[in-house]
């Protein structure tokens, strides 16, 4: 029998204001139409919040200590090692799907859908049909909305086969 964990995940940053060569980094894809957004990391909203929501199964902070001596004592900033330390931490659970949602009024987030889930599929070990992606620009009613940087939300499922 299986028994079943759902984690929930989020992040946020602002972009950045001044020019810099910073890439804007989503889902480990790098994206031209935007700029950088502001983190001693590479900023990617999406892999954090995953691993945010693995965190919240796990019960083992990455995106805190861990990060934090990857980035700043090791130079690392690439997100995706962040998510390769979070998905040791699962131990004997196997996730079974991640559902993100992004809201952003940039850069255009739904042309890329397909690539983005890919992408973390491929990063996770999984089928591209346990990645599931929505958007939303918010009307403008938040900062996300007006432009001014990027909001995910992730919810990972996760099973454990009974011994």
């Amino acid at each position: 029998m299986r028994r079943y964990k759902t984690g929930i995940g989020q992040d946020s940053h602002r972009f950045l204001e001044k020019k810099t060569d910073k890439k804007c980094t989503i889902a480990a894809l790098t994206f031209d139409d935007a700029p950088g957004l502001s983190a001693d990391s590479d900023g990617d909203v999406v892999l954090h919040a995953i691993c945010n929501a693995i965190t919240s199964v796990s019960h083992v902070p990455i995106l805190g200590k861990v990060a934090i001596e990857l980035c700043r004592d090791k130079g690392i900033t690439n997100s995706t090692v962040y998510l390769e330390k979070a998905l040791e931490t699962l131990g004997s659970h196997k996730i079974e799907h991640v559902a993100l949602t992004i809201e952003a009024k940039r850069p255009k987030l739904q042309k890329r859908s397909d690539e983005m889930r890919k992408r973390i599929a491929s990063l996770m070990g999984l089928e591209i049909d346990q990645v599931g992606m929505t958007f939303t620009s918010g009307d403008e009613l938040s900062d996300f909305g007006r432009g001014e940087g990027l909001m995910c939300f992730c919810v990972v499922t996760v099973y454990q086969e009974d011994q």
